[in-house]
């Protein structure tokens, strides 16, 4: 419900392997595997929680969607690039029409000139489609991807109180070099000559 996606299939995980023998913790898995369109692996959970409990009409249920949306999508994969095709298709007579139509001196007067112009920008569409479905299948497979630790200092800072507490008293330069006045009046001083 919460989008949260990753930690839901961790935490499905981990009730699977505390207790294997219990079908909720295979259908939350299902659940999470669909809700991010992975439905080969969500047909295998809702399978084995059947097995474990085969009388549940909600896994049935569950099972039954999840097979009709996977074979929707398996035939979306089929199709979709063939539509890029057709649409490229139409998009090259079109251009091969207009340049009769509209222009005074056609430049396409070669018949094979002609079809190969409708052929390439029908391949183009076919690729375009393609390269669609492609996306999408990469978006979904990142779904479930862990989130990105964007602050992986402070995990670390909240977790150790002692590091904390020794440099809160002290300047804290992260991961640059302390020097002394000295060192400091040396590098300064070489940097002048050069």
């Amino acid at each position: 419900k919460s989008q949260q996606y990753y930690y839901a299939l961790e935490d499905a995980k981990e009730t699977i392997r505390l207790k294997p023998d219990w079908p909720k913790g295979y259908f939350r898995k299902g659940e999470v595997e669909a809700a991010t369109y992975n439905y080969t692996d969500a047909v295998l959970s809702y399978t084995l929680a059947l097995r474990l409990l085969p009388e549940d009409p909600t896994l049935a249920a569950a099972l039954e969607r999840t097979t009709r949306e996977r074979a929707r999508n398996m035939k979306a994969d089929a199709q979709i690039p063939w539509l890029g095709a057709g649409v490229g298709l139409i998009l090259g007579v079109m251009i091969v029409i207009a340049d009769h139509v509209v222009a005074d001196k056609p430049m396409l007067s070669h018949p094979v000139l002609m079809a190969l112009i409708t052929i390439t920008i029908a391949m183009v569409g076919y690729c375009v489609a393609r390269g669609y479905r492609y996306y999408m299948s990469c978006q979904q497979q990142g779904l479930l991807d862990p989130p990105i630790d964007l602050f992986p200092d402070e995990e670390q800072e909240e977790g150790d109180p002692e590091t904390n507490n020794s440099s809160s008293g002290s300047k804290s330069t992260g991961n640059h070099q302390r020097y002394t006045k000295a060192q400091a009046r040396f590098r300064f001083k070489k940097g002048k000559k050069s």
